[in-house]
């Protein structure tokens, strides 16, 4: 994540896991292959605990991006699975980047 050029913006999604994994595992897979492969991207890091609580943040270089990811088909399907059966609950919030420190 270093020299990337500022303001850059971050997409954190924090959430709590259902029990059991329904398919999750293979859908977060096809989710981390195919995010890097859109225009836009920068990086991905993500934490999840034994509690089933998670957080993942994505970085892009603009709002548009992260819409058109917002958009992909696959990713919708990911995003209606989530909802119906993978998450208890869930946030996602978009921060505009002004400043890092490394």
């Amino acid at each position: 994540m270093k020299n990337i050029k500022i303001p850059y913006y971050a997409v954190i999604f924090s959430s709590q896991r259902t029990e059991g994994d329904l398919g999750y595992g293979e859908m977060a897979d096809v989710m981390i292959k195919l995010a890097p492969e859109q225009e836009g991207f920068l990086g991905v890091q993500i934490a999840q605990g034994e509690d089933g609580f998670g957080i993942a943040v994505s970085y892009w270089e603009s709002i548009e991006a992260i819409k058109n990811w917002g958009k992909h088909l696959k990713h919708q399907i990911a995003q209606e699975q989530g909802k119906k059966q993978w998450y208890e609950s869930f946030i996602l919030k978009i921060c505009e980047v002004e400043s890092s420190k490394y």
